[in-house]
């Protein structure tokens, strides 16, 4: 064959080559552009779901949809192409239909429940990391055992407390009271801890497995309004609870003054009313010894 024919065949056989490497640029080239990437975006947010599905918050949580987003996430690199927005568009869609189907309502009410220990920080310093998470170890079972008994969800560990979410106020107050009563018997190297809860019913915004948003924020001041321990909680949550079932636990509601310093009341509305809720046997207690 001679070497004009070989070179001829040699470009025939090239060009079909180059024909189908074309049409990838284009592609890749289109992928990128970022008038394509604001239509399949702008597209998202006419889909059922979370538009920002895809990020950290919101693929935080349990399920398929989930998992296989956050391992989209590392895959697709480039986070302004119109590959990767369709791809999370799909698994936004199969999120919404997963949370049809468990029935789960967008922004429902629930009620939170924060707890922390009272000197924990100062006391743990002392005592060293062994007897810390010893402590912690008994801390853990006895707050949280009782708040899953209702079938609430631990949202989070903080250190030495819980952020907590349960779906009635009156089955979070029953569990508190259950992990207070729990809690006395705990103790390490002759330390007992005292508990500071926060309780407070809202309908924060929630993405993935937690739970964000003003509502949140509010339940954690409650909690610091417990500044020696004991169990706080806002007048929605109160509202929520028939005096019946406070009776049943043996609680009343006493209301709490506002601090002074305007500081201290950062996060809460002005008009939120917070109140103690105190064992019914104090209340005796006290009055007996009014009369004697």
């Amino acid at each position: 064959m001679s070497e004009e024919v070989e070179a001829a065949v040699d470009g025939a056989a090239l060009k079909p080559v180059s024909k189908v490497g074309s049409p990838m640029r284009w592609l890749r080239g289109r992928n990128q552009r970022p008038g394509v990437v604001s239509i399949v975006r702008a597209a998202r947010r006419k889909l059922p779901g979370d538009p920002e599905f895809g990020d950290p918050l919101s693929t935080a949580g349990p399920g398929a949809p989930s998992a296989v987003a956050r391992t989209a996430d590392r895959l697709l690199r480039s986070r302004d192409a119109a590959s990767r927005e369709v791809s999370l568009g799909v698994l936004q869609v199969l999120q919404a239909l997963s949370d049809s189907v468990s029935r789960r309502i967008v922004n429902e009410e629930v009620t939170l429940v924060f707890t922390d220990l009272v000197g924990f920080s100062s006391w743990a310093y002392e005592a060293g990391d062994d007897a810390t998470v010893a402590l912690l170890r008994q801390v853990a079972s006895a707050v949280e055992t009782p708040l899953l008994g209702v079938r609430g969800q631990v949202v989070k560990r903080l250190g030495d407390g819980i952020m907590a979410v349960v779906s009635d106020p009156t089955a979070a107050v029953r569990a508190v009271v259950a992990a207070e009563a729990a809690i006395k018997e705990v103790e390490v190297q002759g330390y007992r801890p005292r508990m500071r809860v926060g309780i407070h019913t809202g309908r924060p915004q929630r993405l993935g497995s937690d739970w964000l948003g003003v509502d949140v924020n509010i339940a954690a001041r409650v909690m610091e309004h417990a500044s020696k321990g004991g169990i706080m909680i806002s007048g929605p949550a109160l509202d929520l609870i028939a005096q019946q079932d406070l009776d049943e636990l043996g609680l009343y509601a006493k209301r709490a003054p506002r601090p002074i310093s305007v500081s201290k009341v950062t996060g809460i509305p002005p008009d939120l009313a917070i109140y103690r809720l105190k064992s019914s046997s104090d209340s005796t207690a006290v009055l007996c010894g009014d009369c004697c």
